[in-house]
């Protein structure tokens, strides 16, 4: 189909923004998706491009549909500037921060990161800037990452109708866990609200933005992703729900009060549990993360939960464990969601 045609023959699917994500879904596993175009916002309604029409779904025809440019392939891009082997160990994937990209290279191509990252930007021209990542460390979860080609790592990201302003040298921001934060968007209507790992505001202003809760109270210790949750706060018109407190949820976090506890760290999740589940009332919801093996998938962070509630006296009812991706070779990162209850 010619682009003419295609745009005479533009339908999508229009829904409501806190069902977009479900239509989504449903519009993939039903094959129907337009991957020619993008799913856009408009008017507080989301419309997915479909190629034919959804049963018990609003259909429109889009007047000015947005469709995707086709990009060079990165080995094309290359192909005059490195040598054959060089070629084949070449990233296969990267993703997009704002106007970033970030991106993992071999160290076999450490002496051609400049190139790549020039032919990013090539590709991706309304970018300013690539990233050479090197993965997390450290207590306070910060990424390691160098500036390959471009000048500035600052950017602000659009994730879901929210916005994030961040440094992505600086601080961490995983493409790996849009999923979880667009779920988490649901929660939290009328409630008070303790985030007790808040980064830069990656849960606390999901819920503030969708689902008002009645207050937020997002903790962190790291006084530069501190610095952005607080900026972010303000960017998202979300001061009047979202309080910032800087400082150690191990020492910051209220006890029997909480509607929802939202514990999104990993690793060393199992060190603050018993902090978590002090700060809910009777019936509050905790959402644990963690990571653990595969093949003890959903036991080993379901068995956390059970076990550190029942220390305290109390019983956990556990609602779900989902995977939320993958982590490392053989082990997974899962959160649990939980209702903690104050007699077993």
């Amino acid at each position: 189909m010619s682009r003419a045609t295609a745009r005479n023959a533009s339908l999508a699917v229009r829904t409501k923004r806190i069902d977009a994500d479900t239509t989504l879904k449903r519009v993939i596993s039903l094959g129907i998706l337009d991957k020619s175009r993008k799913v856009l916002e408009k008017n507080g309604f989301v419309e997915i491009p479909v190629k034919e029409s959804l049963p018990d779904c609003e259909v429109v025809l889009q007047e000015e549909p947005s469709y995707y440019r086709e990009t060079q392939d990165l080995a094309s891009a290359l192909d005059n500037e490195l040598p054959p082997n060089a070629l084949r160990l070449l990233p296969r994937g990267w993703y997009i921060l704002g106007d970033i990209i970030v991106v993992k290279i071999h160290p076999d191509l450490t002496p051609y990161a400049s190139l790549i990252g020039r032919a990013l930007l090539s590709i991706y021209p309304r970018c300013h800037a690539v990233l050479r990542d090197y993965g997390i460390e450290g207590q306070l979860r910060e990424p390691r990452r160098e500036i390959i080609a471009g000048m500035c790592a600052r950017t602000v990201h659009r994730e879901n109708g929210v916005l994030f302003k961040l440094d992505a040298q600086k601080v961490m921001f995983s493409a790996g866990n849009l999923k979880e934060r667009m779920r988490m968007s649901h929660f939290g209507k009328g409630e008070f609200v303790v985030d007790m790992f808040a980064g830069i505001g990656y849960f606390s202003l999901q819920m503030a933005v969708h689902s008002r809760p009645r207050r937020v109270m997002a903790i962190e210790l790291n006084p530069v992703a501190f610095e952005y949750l607080c900026q972010n706060i303000v960017l998202n018109r979300v001061e009047e729900i979202v309080e910032p407190v800087l400082g150690d949820c191990a020492k910051m976090t209220p006890e029997g009060v909480a509607d929802r506890v939202v514990m999104g760290m990993v690793q060393v999740t199992d060190k603050y549990i018993q902090k978590g589940i002090r700060a809910l009332r009777p019936g509050g919801i905790l959402h644990y993360h963690q990571t653990v093996p595969s093949w003890r998938f959903p036991e080993a962070a379901v068995e956390d939960v059970i076990e550190a509630a029942k220390s305290q006296g109390r019983k956990a009812e556990i609602l779900q464990c989902i995977r939320v991706k993958k982590f490392s070779p053989g082990v997974v990162h899962a959160v649990v969601d939980a209702q903690i209850e104050m007699d077993i």
